[in-house]
């Protein structure tokens, strides 16, 4: 009897982070086929190379502005004709504002970039991988979302919309699909010592301590733990939960 083919993922802003974290996790791990999408193509093939080390001719690498519609379809189909399937779709592709400032002082480029990432990018990539999963039989689908699309984001106005929006998808999907074997959730991480922390901190160093005060926890997430939580919901352990929020932080938003 012939073994069931690998499963096969595809990460968008895999290559750093914790998209990057998700991918290692999902291949070694997991054992899946990986397609690694992000605008920085350098990168992305510098994990490529290793994962494919360990694991040959299991990963591919491609260059995708997930806020391009056109380009975000080309990788879906590029997944499946390297690989002849998709049954995970990992929406982690996202950007905060370059400039922390109150609603009416945001810039309204700065807020069309992120909601183009965030919110459309997401959008897309459910709009294009869903028709796959649907033709062979089922599919799972984390969305990264964030703590700040389930409360107040004071200064990130941008950020904070495109954040509940990704929440909103995730739920409504879900239940247009669930009877199709698709299953779609989404995580939302508190701070996470990523890059996009670090930008935070210069741009007001003081939100270190006032953050980590108001952590139970004491710290920031690590990114495997955030790849942790997406995994488990992608495994049978989680094969009831679907239209889920999932959130790591710590406990500051309680």
């Amino acid at each position: 009897m012939d073994s069931p083919p690998d499963k096969v993922c595809v990460i968008t802003g895999a290559a750093h982070g914790i998209g990057a974290a998700t991918a290692r996790l999902m291949s070694l791990h997991g054992g899946m086929n990986l397609v690694l999408s992000d605008q920085d193509k350098s990168a992305a093939d510098e994990l490529m190379n290793h994962l494919n080390t360990i694991r040959p001719q299991s990963c591919i690498a491609l260059a995708t502005d997930v806020s391009d519609p056109k380009r975000v379809a080309q990788l879906m189909k590029a997944a499946v004709d390297r690989f002849d399937r998709l049954d995970v779709l990992i929406n982690n592709a996202g950007v905060g504002p370059n400039k922390i400032a109150k609603t009416a002082d945001t810039d309204i480029a700065d807020w069309e970039r992120v909601v183009s990432v965030n919110q459309s990018g997401v959008y897309y990539g459910m709009k294009y991988a869903i028709p796959y999963m649907l033709e062979q039989g089922g599919g799972l689908i984390v969305n990264v979302a964030s703590l700040a699309g389930l409360k107040a984001s004071p200064n990130h106005i941008s950020y904070a919309a495109s954040k509940y929006a990704v929440v909103g998808i995730t739920k409504t999907a879900a239940l247009e699909y669930g009877k199709k074997n698709i299953r779609i959730n989404a995580v939302c991480p508190g701070y996470t010592d990523t890059q996009y922390l670090d930008h935070l901190h210069a741009s007001k160093p003081e939100l270190k301590d006032r953050i980590l005060k108001a952590t139970p926890l004491g710290r920031y997430a690590k990114v495997d733990e955030i790849a942790e939580a997406i995994y488990w919901l992608c495994s049978d352990q989680a094969g009831f939960i679907t239209g889920q929020t999932l959130t790591i932080d710590g406990g500051i938003g309680l």
